[in-house]
């Protein structure tokens, strides 16, 4: 990506994170990079095509963030309290410091309810995802590894909207996660017991 699409992009993330999907328009985006009226219709002839290249750039900075977070650890989380406790500090990024990038993802996937090519991409992103959050959700012996991470996936999304549309200066989301991990663990348990043979 060249230097002045990705100016353009984040422009596009930072008109769409502040003041939503109306607001977001090839003026807008070029008054808010600080380029000449007419530089975002020229990569992006329609507001559709914008939406989507927003997105694309969008799956890639949340791709950075899980590479670094991988890269980071040497294995992983031993535990459903240390796994839980990692994620939750990621809900409180996305609903913080990174609260614009959020809200204009979420800008995105509204926009995408009415595009089913952006349902694809959509798709694809969710499934480079879980390739790399499945394992760690099999570290913990869930019998279904991609099932229950994306329904944490869903719980997070979940916890992450309402704060969002309602913050908490209280809000931790890390309880909420450490009770559905916890429960992963505990019925993989059952189920081990389940398929004993009995004397």
């Amino acid at each position: 990506m060249s230097d002045r699409r990705q100016q353009i992009l984040d422009a596009a993330i930072a008109v769409l994170g502040t003041r939503g999907l109306r607001a977001l328009t090839h003026r807008a985006v070029d008054a808010q990079a600080g380029l000449p009226e007419g530089s975002t219709s020229n990569g992006y002839r329609t507001r559709d095509a914008l939406v989507g290249a927003v997105l694309d750039r969008l799956v890639e900075i949340e791709t950075q963030v899980w590479q670094r977070l991988v890269a980071e650890r040497t294995g992983p989380p031993a535990s459903p309290d240390e796994l839980a406790q990692l994620v939750g500090a990621m809900v409180l990024q996305l609903t913080g410091p990174a609260r614009h990038l959020t809200l204009a993802r979420h800008a995105a996937f509204h926009e995408a309810a009415f595009q089913p090519e952006l349902q694809d991409r959509i798709r694809t992103a969710r499934d480079r995802l879980a390739a790399w959050g499945t394992p760690w959700i099999a570290a913990l012996s869930s019998p279904d590894p991609r099932t229950d991470y994306l329904s944490m996936l869903a719980l997070v999304d979940g916890l992450v909207a309402i704060q969002l549309a309602c913050p908490d200066a209280d809000f931790d989301p890390v309880p909420a996660i450490r009770t559905m991990l916890a429960g992963l663990s505990a019925g993989s348990s059952q189920n081990a017991a389940s398929r004993k043979p009995r004397r």
